[in-house]
């Protein structure tokens, strides 16, 4: 007879190592003959008319596998949609603080300079700072970080193999928060940073989850 749970945990594996793998394969037929799934008798042979009974409790026991992670993956989904949307949230409120920290950084550099007690010529002086603040002008960042958000939520709408890709957009969407941060120079900016981090940490984490 078959053993149902123990079909259902060889399926499963197997059916993880041919998705990454991707190949194709008759999982029933290999699973069928692993240890174990079915219990021994004096027959060494199986029959067709047991072949259909085995064959068709094989199928059900996949119907559930595939229910399951079906159902699964729309939680994930939802949770991982969620993250990205907080992230994209977070990213609008930066313009709240942009005009605030240019203003900032001028009037830092200007202070250290009147404290310095330097005569300097202004139009070289506006000219620099020009310059410097550029260094800091966030456009790319933000604009990249938005494509990079978009995408993700499109690839998640692809069907199933997309785990190693969706990782990889995370890695961008990462490299696009640090640079944020590092350009910041305003505390309210940081701690948008540092909330921006915390949700791709988590979208991380559950990317693993993802075939």
């Amino acid at each position: 007879s078959l053993n149902k749970a123990l079909f259902k945990h060889y399926y499963s594996d197997l059916k993880t190592m041919v998705t990454e793998l991707n190949e194709q394969t008759d999982l029933i037929k290999i699973v069928s003959q692993l240890p174990d799934v079915f219990s021994k008798d004096e027959k060494e042979t199986i029959d067709e008319a047991e072949w259909e009974i085995i064959e068709s409790a094989a199928k059900e026991a996949i119907a559930h596998i595939n229910e399951f992670r079906l159902s699964e993956g729309a939680v994930l989904q939802k949770e991982l949609s969620s993250r990205i949307k907080n992230i994209a949230q977070l990213l609008s409120e930066v313009s709240n603080y942009e005009k605030e920290r240019i203003t900032t950084v001028r009037e830092r550099i200007l202070t250290h300079l009147n404290e310095t007690n330097l005569t300097v010529n202004q139009d070289r002086l506006e000219q620099e700072l020009i310059f410097y603040i550029e260094k800091y002008d966030i456009t790319e960042e933000k604009l990249r970080l938005k494509t990079h958000l978009e995408y993700f939520e499109e690839t998640m709408l692809l069907p199933d193999g997309q785990g190693k890709k969706l990782g990889f957009i995370s890695q961008e969407i990462g490299r696009e928060i640090n640079t944020l941060g590092s350009k910041a120079n305003h505390a309210e900016l940081q701690k948008i940073v540092v909330d921006m981090k915390d949700e791709l940490e988590k979208i991380k984490e559950q990317t693993l989850n993802i075939l």
